[in-house]
């Protein structure tokens, strides 16, 4: 089927570019990722996945945060020579 629709979107640079490289290592472009969640759509229905807020409360989604930021090294993580002396940290 020849491709003759066209999709003017806007976007935020930074998501695209991660999407960009999101998809070029899956060996696709942008276009091709969009027409693959297009196509699934309708073989769906709707929306080929859940659509909905993560409901975790205010100090798990700190945890994740601070998780997050040890990841990439914002942060250093506490590190401890023995499972004792983490005990003893978590205790104080």
């Amino acid at each position: 089927m020849a491709k003759t629709a066209t999709i003017n979107m806007r976007v935020d640079p930074e998501v695209k570019s991660n999407a960009e490289s999101i998809f070029a290592s899956l060996g696709m472009t942008l276009t091709e990722a969009i027409n693959v969640f297009l196509h699934k759509s309708v073989m769906e229905g709707g929306l080929p996945f859940d659509v909905r807020q993560p409901r975790y409360n205010a100090e798990t989604e700190a945890a994740m945060h601070e998780a997050r930021d040890i990841m990439n090294g914002k942060i250093e993580a506490d590190s401890y020579d023995s499972a004792a002396a983490m005990f003893a940290a978590l205790d104080e």
